[in-house]
C-alpha cells in the first residue's frame, strides 16, 4: 500500500479477528514507530508488545475504554519516563511515534485503535517498566472484524474549508 493510501484507510478498530499477526509486520510497526520525529533526536519511548491473550485480558482493565484491548492480536504499550518538565514535548513525540505505528499498521492491512491508562499501577505490574516511568497510551493491533481497511471517500471529518486557513485565519 502506498502512504497516502495507508493514511485514508486507518480508523479506529475495536473488533478484531482471532489471525494472529506475523512476527515480521509486527516488526515493521514496531520500526516505525522507533524511527518516528522526536525533539532533538530524544526519542523518549519504549514500546511494550503484549501478545500473551492472559495478559491482554488483565491489560484491558487499565481504563474503563480499553476493552478492546483484549481482543487484540497485540498491543503495544507506549512507555516514557515521568518527567517535571518538558512533558509537552515528550507528549509530543509519543503522538509522532502512535501516528507512525497506526499508518504501518494500515499499510500493512492491519486495523488499530487507542486507549489511555488510568491504572498505572496496573499497568505497571502487568508491563513491568520501571517506576521512573509511565505508560502514556496502548495500540491494540488487529486484523478488523468485517470490512479490511480501505481508503475511505467521506470521512467523518470537518470539512477541508473549515479546517484549511491560507496565509492567515
Amino acid at each position: 500500500m502506498e502512504t497516502w493510501k495507508a493514511i485514508r484507510s486507518r480508523r479506529d478498530v475495536r473488533e478484531f479477528s482471532d489471525r494472529p499477526i506475523e512476527e515480521d509486520h509486527l516488526v515493521r510497526i514496531l520500526d516505525a514507530g522507533r524511527r518516528a520525529p522526536s525533539a532533538r533526536n530524544w526519542q523518549p519511548w519504549d514500546f511494550v508488545v503484549v501478545t500473551d491473550r492472559d495478559d491482554l485480558v488483565e491489560l484491558a482493565t487499565v481504563f474503563v475504554g480499553a476493552a478492546h484491548v483484549a481482543r487484540s492480536a497485540a498491543t503495544i504499550a507506549l512507555v516514557a519516563p515521568i518527567l517535571a518538565e518538558q512533558r509537552e514535548l515528550e507528549y509530543f513525540d509519543l503522538g509522532q511515534a502512535t501516528v507512525s505505528i497506526m499508518i504501518a499498521a494500515a499499510d500493512l492491512g492491519i486495523g488499530s485503535g487507542h486507549a489511555a491508562v488510568a491504572d498505572q499501577e496496573l499497568a505497571r505490574r502487568i508491563l513491568g517498566h520501571p517506576e521512573d516511568h509511565f505508560c502514556a497510551h496502548l495500540i491494540p493491533l488487529g486484523y478488523p472484524t468485517g470490512q479490511p481497511l480501505f481508503p475511505m471517500r467521506q470521512p467523518r471529518r470537518r470539512p477541508f474549508n473549515e479546517v484549511v486557513h491560507r496565509g492567515h485565519w
